[in-house]
């Protein structure tokens, strides 16, 4: 029996999970993701290293932490990122790393980052129209996407997720094509519901699509059903067409809340752990880091943090109950 002290939370949910923005930086645009002005770059000095990332995870795997997902910005444009997993994946504990990408660059990583212990991988891609692509990400990248989920296939980082925000008026048309793709591949394709975060895109009235909306128009391809998915740390819930290859899957934070079974915290890039998505209150790890703190230490401040996790958030359509920065600035 694993007697490995555990990180819980003041409603006794187990901690394992940490999502890690190496960066703030992107090679894209996406309009519910970053303001059309952009946003201030966080300077290279304010970024936490790979040396005291590795401080974190290591610290923090001694209690109980288990999965690691990379996330940005878009973590592939961070400068020695296959370094960092294969130092990531050396620390005893940690038992899955994943990373959210949107797989322009992973022609050219897949295959190193598989080699360096990365598992899988989750791909943003909200469309498979190049205009529309051009216009949601401000970007046109469509093919170079495409290559890079087809490149990551070839080097076995698998499960492959497709996550997709379903935007009315913009991409909702294409959720019967996007969930057909799990009939042609291995894949899971996860629709999301779109969120008011940092100011960028106003979510109310009729812009909001809730995932019930989103499942049933896929009733042309056939009957769903439940199942449970390819496994992983997220909220998703999982159904199967008929003979399908892969499974379509709905994350809904707006409309059903799953706040009951998170296991989640996150750290920016800037060094603030994050205990809620949808709150405000962070803490700074990145001083006491830099002020040479120890293994021990560094593991006083996830139980002291995690115990003010809050039981759930208090996002509803139309408005937030916190100043959210940008997802490009605290990794989704």
């Amino acid at each position: 029996m694993d007697s490995t002290p555990r990180l819980r939370d003041s409603f006794r949910r187990s901690i394992n999970y940490m999502r890690i923005s190496v960066t703030d930086r992107c090679n894209l645009r996406c309009i519910y993701c970053m303001p059309p002005e952009g946003v201030s770059w966080i300077p290279h000095e304010n970024i936490l290293s790979f040396e005291e990332i590795e401080r974190v995870v290591s610290a923090t795997a001694t209690v109980g932490m288990r999965k690691i997902r990379i996330t940005g910005g878009e973590p592939l444009v961070r400068r020695g990122i296959v370094q960092l997993v294969e130092r990531l994946a050396s620390i005893p504990g940690i038992d899955d790393i994943a990373m959210t990408t949107n797989a322009i660059l992973m022609p050219q990583f897949a295959e190193p980052l598989a080699r360096a212990g990365l598992q899988r991988i989750n791909v943003s891609l909200d469309t498979l129209d190049p205009e529309r692509f051009a216009h949601i990400t401000r970007f046109d990248s469509l093919g170079k996407v495409l290559e890079g989920i087809e490149a990551a296939e070839r080097a076995g980082l698998a499960p492959i997720k497709i996550n997709a925000v379903v935007l009315r008026g913009i991409n909702d048309g294409e959720v019967v094509d996007l969930a057909r793709l799990t009939l042609e591949h291995p894949w899971h394709v996860r629709f999301i519901e779109a969120m008011p975060l940092g100011g960028n895109l106003p979510v109310e009235g009729d812009g909001f699509i809730p995932a019930d909306e989103i499942m049933g128009r896929l009733t042309p391809l056939g009957e769903l059903e439940a199942c449970s998915g390819p496994g992983g740390n997220g909220p998703a819930r999982y159904f199967k067409l008929p003979d399908a290859r892969g499974t379509v899957g709905v994350i809904s934070p707006m409309s059903h809340f799953y706040c009951d079974s998170c296991n989640r915290v996150r750290l920016s890039a800037d060094g603030r752990l994050r205990l809620c998505l949808f709150d405000d209150h962070e803490v700074d790890l990145r001083t006491p880091l830099r002020a040479g703190a120890s293994a021990d230490e560094i593991v006083s401040i996830f139980h002291r943090a995690i115990a003010a996790k809050p039981e759930r958030h208090h996002l509803q359509v139309g408005h937030s109950n916190c100043s959210l920065r940008a997802l490009s600035q605290i990794g989704g």
